[in-house]
């Protein structure tokens, strides 16, 4: 805001309030000097809260400071009393300012740009009003005390009432105007004009003439209750056309209805007429009265902005209907056109939701009851050709144990002959469906997938198995010559050509190797699991004793083992063992040279009825950023070092892990030095016996 604009609203405002302000020092009340009327504590609380963040606020103090002390000393009050007034007026403004600023920061005039629009708004500016009041009410009748010598309870009240109505009513309107003049200067294409033209668009002629009715019936029985002499206290039926007009016009003509004709009893009261000017005393007539127009006030605004809310509300509501059933239609259009099944189903098999594509990929068997029927109508067989208990179905699984499962399933019957592979996946929702636990479940047919994958990996085995026959030959052969060479006369082309034969015998064995890891990749994939209680004790012991009876056989530093209580768990012996073997292995073999290898094995619980171990070594570690990639088939982290090996150990172990529903992960050890391995396991029988293993299947 510029100095400018700033210095003319300062001006703009106080013009207004001198003439509000010579307005209430006409209704003095006899032998106190104050006002039975004071429509300037309105003006000045709208006047503070535009102010408020300008940096010229000073200037606005100032000039209410002047036009206070000023108009007080010109119609008959002390400097001192004029002084006091301008300190009750002051504080009671800025106070307003602050508390509205606090409690309502969101409506324009608060810092935001919102209109006065719901009830609790309006409890809350009544409350600023009230509080702001009765600031000014601790100090204004004081000032009577100090100059008259006698304090005025009555006094105090009328203060109190009449601010509290002034700030109210002016307040709402001044609140109103100010929000409509912001979007005019935000939006101009919804301007005054605009929305005149909206208004006056939208306005039927009922609704005009009701307008009119409104304004003719409150004239007529405002002038029936306060301008007839008829001594009758008529003032109780004014309230209905309030209620009229908060119950069916817009809140912006309450708000002015309230305040013409409040303004309208107050000054017939004022004047000595209607049912309030027989009260004895001044200041009981002018209490009364400004209570009755605040009432009304009250009354008017809340019956308004509770309808507008609920209007509001009402609005929302069929909006969000509305934006649902949208959403709906959208997602039973995805739902449908999906070329993966898609089921939900509660803990008895109900099924809430299915999708054309499933019963499709059922080959057309579908139940005709609601609930799931038994795994042998539709065919379902595990890869192995077992048929599938109604405990292993994902669904179950994944609503007993909280977790997403996934298995491969065959579906074989009368419209599936030669059957089809579909791989299913449940995931338990996290909201309940008519109070029960349900299930969200997905199959995509993989029989194409999963019969190429059988016939490379059958293709790999073969292949490796047929070559380690030709593999044999070459390396007896090598050995036999190598054999003949010894008893050889010493000659250039007799060490040649051992030279040569020990390449042969070096390449030879890194072709075994990786043959071997080969057949133990195809293993660890394909094998069918037969799980069962493993200790883990006594196995790491047996593998740390054989690796221990190597390094010594060899002439190697003996790695330093420590292992701690390892417990069962439940798992593949076999493939859990090769598992460890590996992992050991590796923590041997990648140590940098001179240092004797050192590892930590340890083991806990992982939650979910799963156990974590780990294997903590003192090896050169893995390279930042390969943590994830070491997993990979035939990655090798430290391809240039010196370090011999396939690259597929640590994929075996990824394979295996996974096939028993865990999981694996390399991190740097302690410290950053070395490399530790963590993998999960099952730890019990809870967890299905049957393992989520891919497989043929197809018969």
């Amino acid at each position: 805001m510029t100095a400018a604009t700033s210095l003319l609203r300062t001006a703009g405002f106080a013009s207004l309030y001198l003439v509000a302000t010579w307005l209430g020092r006409q209704t003095i009340m006899d032998g106190t000097n104050l006002s039975l009327v004071w429509p300037a504590a309105g003006v000045s609380a709208v006047w503070f809260l535009v102010q408020y963040r300008s940096r010229w606020r000073a200037c606005d103090a100032l000039a209410l400071a002047a036009v206070t002390f000023g108009v007080n000393t010109a119609t008959g009050a002390p400097p001192v009393l004029a002084l006091m007034y301008v300190v009750a007026n002051l504080a009671q403004a800025a106070l307003f300012a602050y508390l509205f600023r606090r409690w309502l920061p969101h409506l324009w005039g608060g810092g935001g740009d919102q209109p006065l629009a719901r009830l609790a708004e309006l409890w809350r500016l009544i409350g600023s009003a009230f509080l702001a009041s009765a600031a000014g009410a601790l100090i204004g009748p004081t000032a009577g005390w100090v100059v008259n010598g006698a304090y005025s309870w009555p006094a105090t009240a009328v203060w109190q009432t009449r601010n509290t109505v002034s700030i109210l009513l002016i307040g709402a309107v001044g609140l109103r105007v100010g929000h409509m003049l912001h979007r005019m200067r935000a939006e101009p294409a919804t301007g005054l004009r605009a929305q005149v033209r909206n208004r006056l668009a939208t306005l039927t002629w009922q609704r005009a003439c009701e307008y009119v009715a409104v304004v003719v019936a409150s004239s007529f029985t405002y002038f029936i209750a306060f301008g007839a002499d008829h001594g009758l206290p008529l003032a109780f039926p004014l309230l209905t056309m309030t209620v009229w007009a908060a119950l069916r016009l817009r809140t912006g003509f309450v708000v002015l209805h309230d305040l013409v004709f409040g303004c309208v009893a107050v000054l017939y009261t004022l004047h000595g007429d209607g049912p309030f000017a027989h009260v004895g005393d001044n200041a009981g007539r002018a209490l009364i009265a400004q209570a009755f127009v605040g009432m009304v006030a009250v009354v008017g605004l809340s019956l308004a902005l509770s309808r507008d809310e609920r209007a509001r509300l009402l609005a929302d509501l069929r909006a969000s209907e509305r934006a649902a059933a949208d959403q709906a239609a959208t997602l039973t259009t995805i739902v449908d056109g999906m070329a993966e099944g898609l089921a939900v189903l509660d803990e008895q098999g109900r099924l809430i939701l299915r999708n054309p594509a499933g019963a499709r990929l059922m080959g057309g068997v579908v139940s005709t009851t609601g609930h799931l029927a038994d795994s042998a109508f539709y065919g379902l067989f595990h890869p192995d050709g077992t048929p599938i208990d109604a405990a292993d179905l994902p669904f179950r699984r994944s609503l007993l144990t909280g977790e997403p499962h996934g298995m491969d399933i065959v579906v074989r019957n009368a419209q599936v002959p030669d059957g089809r592979v579909l791989h299913v996946t449940a995931t338990r929702l996290p909201h309940l469906i008519d109070g029960r636990a349900c299930a969200l479940t997905i199959f995509s047919d993989v029989t194409a997938e999963r019969r190429h994958r059988d016939e490379l990996a059958s293709f790999a085995g073969v292949v490796a198995h047929d070559l380690l026959n030709p593999l044999a030959t070459v390396e007896g052969w090598s050995d036999a010559v190598l054999v003949a060479l010894e008893d050889a006369p010493r000659h250039p082309a007799v060490d040649d050509a051992v030279d040569g034969l020990q390449r042969v015998r070096r390449a030879g064995v890194r072709m075994r190797n990786l043959i071997n890891d080969l057949l133990a990749y195809t293993t660890a994939r394909d094998a069918a699991l037969a799980p069962a209680d493993v200790a883990l004790g006594p196995l790491v012991s047996e593998i740390v004793a054989a690796r221990a009876d190597q390094a010594e056989s060899t002439g190697g530093p003996v790695p330093r083992f420590h292992v701690e209580e390892l417990p069962s768990v439940y798992a593949d012996p076999v493939l859990i063992r090769q598992v460890l073997d590996n992992l050991i292995s590796n923590a041997i073999k990648y140590v940098a040279p001179g240092v004797t290898p050192e590892l930590m094995i340890s083991a806990a619980d992982a939650g979910g009825d799963y156990v974590e171990v780990r294997v903590v070594d003192n090896g050169i570690g893995i390279p930042a950023g390969q943590h994830g990639r070491v997993f990979d088939n035939f990655h090798r982290a430290h391809r240039t070092s010196g370090y011999v090996g396939t690259g597929l150990g640590l994929g075996i172990c990824r394979r295996i892990v996974e096939r028993h529903g865990g999981t694996i992960l390399a991190e740097p050890g302690p410290g950053g030095r070395g490399t530790c391995i963590r993998f999960t396991v099952p730890a019990s029988v809870v967890v299905p016996r049957r393992a989520a293993s891919p497989g043929s299947g197809l018969r």
